[in-house]
């Protein structure tokens, strides 16, 4: 294969990276904003209507729903008058600038409408997963001190009832005709009485939008707080990054309580004024399929556990549907196996392109670009106006091939602005001026394309080397016989640790002792053998996040024979 595949298209959005990185400046994007010109500044204007008067723009579909049950379109022109009523019920339960309201829902149109109706009132939206269960609702209700929560009688049941008299009402979608207490009010009710005309809260480009929540290093959760500046670069990586054009039909799966599903699976798409599609339900591959092909989508940007499980079991079903429409397709969430490239690259006639953010830089700061020759493997180059550079401990940046941390220079606009209740917390993202100091691990090569090799957490040392667990997996993946790998360290008398490899086979292959040394022979051909796996042990599969992140706690557990 390639070490390097040509641009996917050259006549992209960035057509001339090496030419934008020089003359870039973030006011020029600036000027794209009616804000600009107005100086009266909100999200949802910007987003929502703005479009929804243009007499092209303001009939198409800025949300495209369906599940099983249910399918939905609304234009921007109802999506405009859907969020001033919402914003009419807020205002009529009290709620004011700087309140916060948790939105607890599955994916569903309400979702959406609740976070457009809450910028319009300047109250600060909490998006919440929907897979939360009670404690981990609990603490981000608590943290956030949430004045309204919106879910669903069916979800409530995860909320725990303990005594918090900031939390003044529970809105519940799909409690009409309930018997409610006195806390509570119905969406539909009420949404039903609320008049369609609203008179948006003008707010400041550095006030507060939404506070996100995270799991810390200590595993609490954590609130990034982002403002109404972050639009800056929502709009610009939705041009350059996703290469959104004026005819675009853009499907970002990810849950709208993870940033990807606020930020490109919402704001992004509706700045640019495309039509969006968001599937609620579960992962099904002939479902996602047929929504691909009905909705004719064009770009697609999704996690990498979904193209492996296509390239395990999904092949031959895709072959059913017309698929052709996408021109664009992106990852995130999890380094990119190289394999998975090539593989886009053969069925849909594009690679694969990753990207690299983080809940708290608020947008995408490192990718592959459609315009870009792809290195596989690589998650990219910074966008024009980003600096980044991998780090030592002291904040020096290193040379070229080097492991160390990946950091970038502080300022631009969507970068947090605080941790909710941790400003000590926030402070050591930025100890090393002038950078935020991400916590991962990543290389730069000669050409300036990022690695990334893992969490600062997972960083193995052997005989005085620090080794990322990335690199180790994705080659313990080539070999014919390795469906996943996951890799951890343990205590060495000799090295200090030693590498243990935890490996899931692919069908037809069995667990034996001449497939370990086979493995390890293969490793050889790559790495030094102080970087070889010493120990193997094979397992039915490997423990992955939604991300598809490997939990190496888990891998940990299983090492220790602690419970999992």
């Amino acid at each position: 294969m390639e070490n390097i595949l040509p641009p996917a298209n050259k006549d992209a959005n960035l057509r001339d990276y090496r030419q934008a990185r020089q003359s870039f400046d973030w006011k020029e994007v600036e000027q794209e904003f009616s804000w600009h010109h107005t100086g009266k500044v909100n999200m949802a204007y910007e987003a929502i209507d703005r479009h929804a008067d243009d007499p092209t723009r303001g009939q198409r579909f800025c949300l495209i729903y369906e599940d099983e049950n249910r399918t939905e379109k609304i234009t921007y022109h109802q999506m405009r008058d859907l969020s001033n009523k919402f914003a009419n019920v807020l205002r009529k339960l009290g709620v004011e600038k700087g309140d916060r309201v948790s939105i607890f829902l599955p994916r569903c149109p309400e979702y959406y409408i609740a976070m457009v109706g809450c910028a319009k009132v300047g109250a600060i939206f909490c998006p919440l997963f929907e897979a939360l269960m009670e404690v981990a609702v609990g603490e981000r209700l608590t943290d956030s001190e949430a004045n309204v929560l919106v879910t669903t009688p069916e979800m409530a049941r995860r909320v725990p009832f303990i005594d918090r008299p900031y939390l003044r009402h529970i809105i519940l979608v799909g409690a009409k005709n309930m018997a409610l207490k006195s806390s509570e009010v119905s969406w539909e009710e009420e949404m039903a009485r609320a008049p369609y005309d609203f008179d948006i809260e003008w707010v400041d480009l550095e006030d507060p939008l939404y506070l996100i929540y995270a799991f810390g290093s200590t595993g609490n959760p954590k609130g990034a707080l982002h403002v109404h500046r972050d639009m800056v670069g929502y709009l610009i990586t939705a041009q350059w990054v996703l290469d959104l054009r004026d005819d675009d039909v853009l499907w970002t799966t990810a849950d709208p309580g993870w940033i990807t599903g606020t930020v490109y699976g919402a704001f992004a798409p509706w700045l640019c004024g495309v039509e969006n599609l968001v599937r609620g339900g579960r992962f099904d591959l002939e479902g996602w399929c047929r929504s691909i092909q009905s909705h004719r989508v064009t770009v697609w940007y999704t996690a990498p556990t979904v193209f492996q499980r296509l390239m395990g079991k999904g092949e031959e079903l895709m072959k059913g549907y017309d698929l052709h429409s996408l021109r664009h397709i992106l990852s995130v969430g999890e380094p990119l196996a190289s394999e998975v490239v090539y593989w886009g690259r053969r069925v849909f006639g594009t690679p694969i392109h990753d990207t690299w953010w983080m809940t708290e830089t608020g947008m995408i700061m490192i990718a592959n670009y459609p315009s870009m020759p792809i290195k596989p493997g690589a998650i990219g180059k910074p966008l024009p106006g980003i600096v980044a550079a991998v780090v030592d401990p002291q904040g020096e940046e290193l040379p070229p091939l080097t492991l160390g941390e990946l950091a970038i220079k502080k300022g631009w606009p969507a970068m947090m602005r605080g941790i909710w209740h941790d400003e000590e917390l926030y402070r050591e993202y930025f100890s090393r001026e002038p950078w935020y100091i991400s916590g991962d691990v990543a290389y730069m090569d000669d050409d300036g394309y990022f690695y990334f090799q893992g969490r600062e957490d997972d960083l193995i040392k052997v005989a005085g080397v620090m080794v990322g667990p990335t690199e180790i997996e994705e080659a313990l993946k080539g070999h014919p016989a390795v469906a996943d790998a996951g890799i951890i360290s343990k205590p060495d008398p000799l090295r200090g640790n030693m590498i243990k490899a935890f490996i899931a086979l692919k069908p037809g292959f069995f667990p034996t002792k001449r497939l370990k040394e086979e493995l390890i022979e293969y490793m050889k051909k790559h790495f030094s053998p102080r970087i070889v796996p010493k120990e193997i042990e094979f397992r039915s599969n490997i423990p992955r996040s939604e991300e598809g992140t490997v939990i190496r706690r888990v891998l940990k557990a299983w090492e220790l024979g602690l419970p999992a």
